[in-house]
């Protein structure tokens, strides 16, 4: 889902100073210019600098006022309080600024990476032998875990006599024996036990031999490897090659092709060498698609949707709710307009008999937002029910039902609480759980914790565990109920966690993070979303979006790994649902997508030709005219539903296999 809390956050700041800057205006009319200090700074994650602020008249005097606003953007690279000290929590570039009078003044914070703490290294599976050769990876980490893959290691070894190690991590047996081959960087050090041994391996082959996958595929080879004496070596030491771009050979033997084209696979253990070919053909999934309805949108831009029986519920970055009758999925007929205290209803969804409605509130006028309950009895005509606001008045993004539970996101301290309505009149908080960091409270930032240090996006549970998209924190598992943490929805607890490092993959001026989480199978399918440090969401101004689909295996609960991505080029992820084997996604400004998710995933699934249709979901007449913006896909049926923000409801379905002579795109 969209991160609208850091719009409206920024929306309202905005009006914030336009008011202060009118009213102290009147005060003090004689502040010209403003000095901030310091101008520039550079600084390290975690650390925290003051400023201070000065207003001078037009003859450079000092004025004795101080600032009446203090803000900071990117609100997850840093914050401000209302004294001017800034708490510094990603890196990348922050822009401090402060009021004084009518007048701005800006600074400029260069935030560098906390520094690597330690350096965990893969053990190797198996000895190293005399004459071969295999890469280590290590990883640096920092105080709070997370990732620096573009850190500088220095590699050593403690026997070059034994085993080499160069730059790049390449460990070289040369006797037999035993070495240690150590990774530092920035203080911090790793190591790895390498254990060299004579190579008992005589002869090599693989299997398959030849094989002709299609682009996606993946081929699992698998070497034989025999002793002098004729008798099989058990776990040989091997190292896996590839000949040329386009494909992807990993250490355990798992190659997928990328492009199609032919490929030699090589297997090797010091002197001996085993050689397999591929033929990989094109995957050629494409087929067309057909828009068979549309529920428009001009005036006001579209969030979430929701799809049951035959009814469709569309809520809005606005203060609406509204209600279609798709008996007709080619005439989408509006039965009801749900009006409530918001300026953004972001989430909606319902009980699995569709009975009952709950939305998500940001932005209500009284300050009470939370989320509320209607009876949907009547699906055409929604009556609400009750409402929670009691312990998250600041503001609700996402909300995902399981049974008679609500897991919910808390705007204002970045945490999950879980709503028992069992009695849906009088609904109750019944756990909380949030990441912990050593950042949280370091500052109270004049907008709430979530935007600092923790900010919780999106909830997905299924059999019992919960998937949180924790924005910097990543992906963290929950036991809600399955049972293996001793877990249960009144008392969650940890099972696992995968960070990304989201300033290495997306650079300065960017606001990023983990978003939305859709578990399937053994995978969980994770949207990242990346938005300009600084916009108005309001505006109908164009502004460029980023974000990658992730692919985590959490076939090992305890263990999750990403293994694959899908990734739009110049285009953003946003929204998932994944069924029977196709993933359905918003992609922002790349339109609808429908993608094949089948057998096992590694690699590009972008590049390797994945992609079954895809729709262009732009209108001239839509709050951004010409401008996609899909913000999310839901099956039903033969049909597709996709949301998106500029131009509403589009409702389509998959036509015939696509002509590959044909000229025409999927989606014209």
């Amino acid at each position: 889902m969209l991160r609208v809390k850091l719009f409206l956050i920024l929306a309202l700041a905005t009006a914030a100073l336009t008011f202060g800057s009118h009213v102290v205006a009147q005060q003090t009319p004689a502040v010209k210019s403003v000095e901030i200090n310091p101008a520039t700074v550079e600084a390290e994650v975690g650390q925290q600098l003051k400023f201070t602020v000065v207003g001078k008249d037009e003859a450079g005097k000092a004025i004795p006022q101080t600032a009446t606003v203090w803000f900071a953007t990117p609100p997850d690279v840093g914050a401000a309080d209302e004294a001017g000290t800034i708490t510094l929590f990603q890196p990348g570039v922050l822009r401090v600024g402060a009021l004084v009078g009518s007048k701005f003044a800006f600074a400029r914070v260069v935030v560098k990476p906390a520094r690597v703490t330690r350096i965990e290294i893969d053990q190797l599976p198996a000895p190293l032998v005399v004459g071969g050769a295999i890469k280590l990876n290590a990883t640096a980490l920092t105080a709070t875990n997370d990732p620096r893959s573009v850190a500088a290691i220095k590699w050593s070894s403690d026997d070059p006599a034994v085993a080499t190690v160069d730059a790049a991590g390449l460990v070289r047996g040369l006797k037999q024996g035993r070495a240690t081959v150590r990774a530092a960087s920035e203080g911090a050090t790793g190591s790895a036990s390498i254990e060299v041994v004579t190579n008992p391996v005589r002869s090599l082959s693989i299997e398959p031999g030849t094989i002709s996958p299609r682009t996606g595929d993946v081929v699992h080879f698998k070497v034989m490897a025999k002793a002098a004496d004729g008798s099989m070596v058990k776990n040989p030491s091997v190292r896996w090659a590839v000949s040329r771009d386009g494909a992807v050979i990993e250490p355990d033997g798992g190659f997928v092709a990328e492009r199609a084209g032919t490929y030699i696979i090589t297997a090797s253990s010091g002197e001996q060498a085993a050689t397999a070919s591929v033929v990989a053909t094109p995957r050629n999934i494409e087929r067309e698609i057909e828009v068979v309805g549309r529920a428009p949108m001009k005036d006001f831009q579209a969030a979430e949707q929701w799809i049951i029986g035959k009814h469709a519920y569309l809520s809005t970055i606005d203060d609406k709710v509204l209600v279609y009758d798709i008996s007709d999925p080619a005439k989408p007929t509006l039965t009801e307009t749900i009006t409530v205290d918001a300026r953004i209803v972001n989430d909606i969804s319902t009980t699995a008999d569709g009975r009952i409605i709950v939305i998500s509130r940001e932005g209500a006028s009284n300050r009470k937002n939370g989320i509320m309950f209607f009876d949907a009895s009547d699906p055409a005509h929604p009556k609400k029910i009750s409402e929670y606001t009691d312990t998250v008045t600041g503001g609700v993004h996402s909300a995902f039902v399981d049974g008679h539970y609500v897991y919910l996101t808390d705007d204002a301290t970045g945490s999950m609480r879980v709503i028992d309505f069992k009695d849906v009149k009088a609904p109750k908080e019944v756990a909380r759980w949030q990441v912990e960091s050593p950042l949280v409270g370091a500052t109270r930032a004049p907008f709430g914790d979530s935007m600092a240090a923790r900010y919780l996006h999106d909830v997905q549970v299924k059999d019992g565990l919960a998937y949180l998209a924790y924005w910097r924190h990543g992906l963290v598992i929950l036991d809600v109920g399955n049972g293996i943490k001793g877990g249960k929805p009144e008392k969650p607890q940890l099972v696992s966690q995968f960070r990304f490092n989201h300033h290495e993959l997306y650079g300065e001026g960017w606001l990023a993070g983990t978003h939305a989480v859709f578990r399937y199978k053994d995978y969980v399918f994770i949207g990242d979303e990346v938005f300009p440090a600084e916009f108005d969401i309001y505006a109908r101004d164009r502004f460029p979006v980023r974000g990658i689909l992730h692919v985590i295996d959490v076939s090992d609960i305890a263990r999750p790994r990403k293994v694959a991505e899908y990734v739009v080029p110049e285009a953003g992820a946003h929204n998932i649902w994944v069924k029977d084997d196709v993933m359905y996604m918003g992609y922002y400004s790349g339109g609808g997508r429908v993608v094949d998710v089948s057998g096992e995933l590694r690699g590009d699934l972008y590049r390797q030709g994945r992609e079954i249709a895809r729709v262009w979901t732009g209108d001239p007449q839509g709050f951004r005219p010409n401008q996609p913006m899909t913000w999310g896909a839901q099956p039903v049926g033969n049909l597709i539903y996709f949301n998106d923000v500029n131009t509403g409801l589009w409702i389509v379905k998959l036509g015939k296999p696509l002509d590959k002579g044909s000229t025409t795109a999927p989606g014209n």
